[in-house]
């Protein structure tokens, strides 16, 4: 008896973990078409499989310039993608009321996505975070703060996937933003 009880929580536990498996390149759209693809990963909870994502460097890998590449494969509300953000840059150690912030600028703008559709959001020192939805301009949010709490969503190394982190990685480093040592 205590074998079985051993076997079903060895099995809720691993159904619970994500689980990433690496997959193709996506096709960039135009405004990326210097980038070059650094990763590629899966994102599946519960073996359903959430999205494919691809993180991108513009020129060398070493770039200060990066792109994050999701192609959704369930349905989700802007603002449920929002939401989650949220709990993600509160995971990494962005304080409460600051993910809070961010999670509100976030779900004024974040559209709903159908599976197939995608969301990518670009980094430029100048400018700050630009996002796309499906290659058409959505927003743009100024700041290394924010980029840094976003993309560490993914990219530091406290993320809630790290086998994702891992694959997009690749063999370089993360982008300068992140400031760690290879």
């Amino acid at each position: 008896m205590r074998n079985i009880r051993v076997l079903l929580l060895l099995s809720l536990f691993c159904a619970l973990m994500p689980v990433t498996f690496a997959r193709e390149a996506l096709e960039l759209p135009p405004y990326l078409s210097s980038a070059k693809l650094q990763g590629s990963g899966r994102l599946t909870w519960w073996g359903l499989h959430i999205y494919d994502a691809a993180f991108y460097r513009v020129g060398s890998p070493s770039s200060s310039e990066f792109a994050l590449n999701i192609r959704y494969q369930k349905s989700f509300t802007g603002i449920s993608i929002a939401n989650r953000s949220v709990e993600e840059m509160k995971r990494i150690g962005i304080p409460d009321d600051q993910a809070n912030l961010w999670g509100r600028e976030l779900s004024s703008f974040l559209p709903n996505v159908e599976s197939g559709q995608t969301l990518t959001a670009v980094y430029e020192p100048k400018t700050g975070t630009t996002f796309y939805h499906d290659g058409k301009r959505i927003a743009q949010v100024p700041g290394t703060d924010f980029s840094k709490a976003f993309f560490g969503i993914w990219l530091d190394r406290k993320t809630s996937a790290p086998q994702l982190r891992t694959e997009l990685l690749g063999q370089t480093c993360p982008p300068p933003l992140f400031s760690e040592s290879c």
